[in-house]
């Protein structure tokens, strides 16, 4: 696919976004040590952004949708999960507490790195990975579970849940908690919909499969490649207590990923921040 072929498909997506509509950011939510609340009242689903999974044969991607804030929760066995409207939307706990969050991997060419910087510093992170990265990378799911990480759901192969049938997007959710859970040791609590695109069926599917939704608050818009010192500053900039940051392990060249975590996280931890993974609780 050539370029002009790449930008005609992303402004594709970009329209489609826009017809789906924004959920916004109203009505946050509460996790980590808190009680995570009622569910949301909102009637319309909450689009935010996501990077493309692929194999490592694959072209990096090209597209994304634009970014929804929002805060996040993680981690946890089958119980009985309320269907929400939206994707969690605020972190809360004491304290200047913080998620890092990664999607799209695993992928043996980044995903290491990332999880050395964060063993250097004792942090834990969530990585939202994509099944069919999973399957072929189940050294690294291993990896994440004997390091304390937390593995979220992010479908089988990334594509757009809202242009799929009810059957589809229970087989995308649940192949891959499938192999999650037979390599990490423990179905996924959480999922995150790619390109952010949530709909009631998605909501529905992943409640039935014992999962909560998650967005995030500051994206790093990593996939763009805009260079490591601007997604350095962009989580910098962003910091706060209860902030979600999206980055991404996979789907393209993510060198500047990894080289930005290497300088933002000391100093995220210089600041005061705590930067952990929230606690789920059910209901």
């Amino acid at each position: 696919m050539n370029k002009d072929q790449l930008c005609s498909r992303r402004r594709a997506l970009l329209a489609g976004a826009a017809v789906l509509g924004a959920a916004g950011t109203a009505g946050a939510a509460h996790l980590l040590t808190g009680d995570p609340g009622p569910p949301a009242r909102s009637s319309a689903p909450a689009p935010a952004p996501g990077a493309q999974a692929n194999r490592m044969p694959r072209k990096p991607s090209a597209y994304r949708l634009q970014p929804l804030t929002g805060y996040g929760p993680v981690r946890g066995g089958p119980a009985r999960t309320s269907v929400r409207h939206e994707p969690f939307l605020r972190m809360t706990g004491r304290g200047r507490s913080m998620v890092l969050s990664f999607d799209d991997g695993p992928d043996p060419r980044y995903t290491p790195d990332i999880l050395k910087v964060l063993k250097a510093h004792d942090v834990r992170a969530m990585f939202f990975v994509c099944g069919e990265m999973a399957a072929d990378n189940k050294d690294l799911l291993r990896r994440m579970s004997d390091e304390g990480h937390v593995v979220g759901n992010h479908t089988w192969s990334h594509p757009l849940l809202t242009k799929l049938s009810r059957s589809a997007i229970r087989s995308q959710m649940e192949r891959t908690s499938d192999v999650v859970e037979r390599t990490y040791g423990e179905r996924p609590g959480w999922f995150r919909a790619p390109y952010g695109a949530w709909n009631r069926a998605a909501f529905q599917i992943g409640a039935e499969l014992g999962m909560e939704p998650l967005a995030w608050t500051v994206d790093t818009l990593d996939w763009t490649t805009p260079g490591a010192r601007t997604i350095e500053r962009r989580v910098v900039r962003g910091a706060g207590p209860g902030v979600v940051v999206l980055g991404h392990d996979a789907g393209g060249d993510r060198s500047q990923s990894v080289r930005a975590l290497r300088e933002y996280l000391p100093r995220l931890l210089d600041s005061g921040y705590h930067v952990t993974v929230p606690r789920r609780q059910f209901t």
